[in-house]
Parts: structure tokens; C-alpha cells; sequence
């Protein structure tokens, strides 16, 4: 696989040259250092690892500065390890944007936006009770039954329910990489990225 660490910016559209015009997200991917190279014969597995976003030196532990000093830079905010690099690298090499190209299909990871305690309605997409005839009060969005009463008496595993919403690690399959900017390390890629803006996502093949 080939991977990178990125942020989103934000969601914009470009147009193609018959005019027709595709929603995009722009991700800041890059660049990132490689931090370490682990191989079967030192750690049991193939796995690299990159790191991405500065940090100020007295934010980080001493083990973590000389960590990262080992490739030669400085404290690193993010770090994330993908297995099986397709790309041979070396400890301090630098990952950009360029190991990808413009047509191809991407897998992007991220977070989705937390929207906290939310009721059925928001959450599972339930239409309420129905009107408000007959003398029903406050039931538009109430969930309705929850099971059988006097044989399973409790409510049975499973049911959509009222609860925390959001806050969920996403990966979104089938992205197209729109347009690359090498000079910005910008990657534009089709429809939209799970996390809110500044998030960190992950860009994988």
C-alpha cells in the first residue's frame, strides 16, 4: 500500500472541460517524514512509519524528541504506522503528495463530526409517531415501541435507539484524485471526507 497523513481544508468544485462540475474536498496531505522502518527481521512485521505537523519542542516528552531526532527532525504532532509499504523509504525521508497521481482511486480515513446526545429522528433517520390528532401530545418525534412486553419483557439488543451520535472513525471507499498541487502539497479528491475542517485524514491505496 501507499499512504500519506493529511488535513482537511475544506470542500470546494472544480469543472472539467466539457463544463461539467464535481464537488471535491481539498486535503493538505503532506509532507511527512519517515520516523521509522520497521522490517520482519527487527519487529516481526513490515510497517513504516510517518509523522506529520510540527510541534513545539516543550510540548513533547524527551523519549519523543529523540525518537524523532533519530530522522533527523523535529517533534511531530501525528504519527501513524501503515504496513506493507509499497514505496521503499528510508528513516527522514520525506513522503509528499507526488506518490499519488491524478485519475486514480483513494481510500480516505477520518473521524466523523461529534454531534452528541441525539434522539431517534436525528440519528437512525425515524419519521415520529405521525400527527398530532387523536391526543397525542409532544409525539412527533418520540421513537414508538421498543418490543414485546410480556414475552421477551426487555428490550431485545439492537434496537435503534436514542444516544451518542458521531465521533465514528470512517473510511470512505472509491475517491477519485481530482487535481494534485505539488507546490501547495494539495490533493483534491471527489465527493466529501468524513471530520470537520483542520481534521486529520488519512490517504491511502
Amino acid at each position: 500500500m501507499k499512504a500519506i497523513i493529511g488535513k482537511k481544508i475544506g470542500m470546494t468544485s472544480i469543472f472539467s472541460p466539457d463544463g461539467k462540475q464535481t464537488a471535491c474536498t481539498i486535503i493538505e496531505a503532506g509532507p511527512c517524514v519517515v520516523t521509522q522502518v520497521k522490517t520482519k527481521e527487527t519487529d516481526g512485521y513490515d510497517a513504516l512509519q510517518l509523522a506529520f505537523g510540527d510541534k513545539k519542542e516543550k510540548h513533547a516528552p524527551k523519549a519523543e524528541i529523540n525518537h524523532f531526532a533519530k530522522a533527523n527532525t523535529s517533534a511531530k504532532k501525528f504519527v501513524k504506522e501503515f504496513r506493507d509499504y509499497s514505496i521503499e523509504k528510508v528513516l527522514g525521508e520525506a513522503v509528499t503528495v507526488d506518490i499519488f497521481t491524478e485519475g486514480e482511486n483513494v481510500e480516505v480515513v477520518g473521524t466523523t463530526k461529534g454531534k452528541g446526545f441525539q434522539g431517534v429522528v436525528k440519528r437512525h433517520g425515524f419519521s415520529g409517531v405521525g400527527g398530532a390528532s387523536h391526543g397525542q401530545h409532544d409525539r412527533q418525534r418520540a421513537p414508538g415501541s421498543l418490543g414485546n412486553s410480556s414475552d421477551a419483557s426487555r428490550v431485545m439488543k439492537g434496537v435503534r435507539m436514542a444516544g451518542r451520535m458521531g465521533g465514528d472513525r470512517v473510511k470512505m471507499k472509491g475517491l477519485k484524485v481530482l487535481k494534485i498541487f505539488a507546490d501547495k502539497n494539495y490533493i483534491l479528491v471527489s465527493g466529501s471526507v468524513p471530520g470537520h475542517n483542520g481534521s486529520i485524514v488519512l490517504i491511502q491505496k
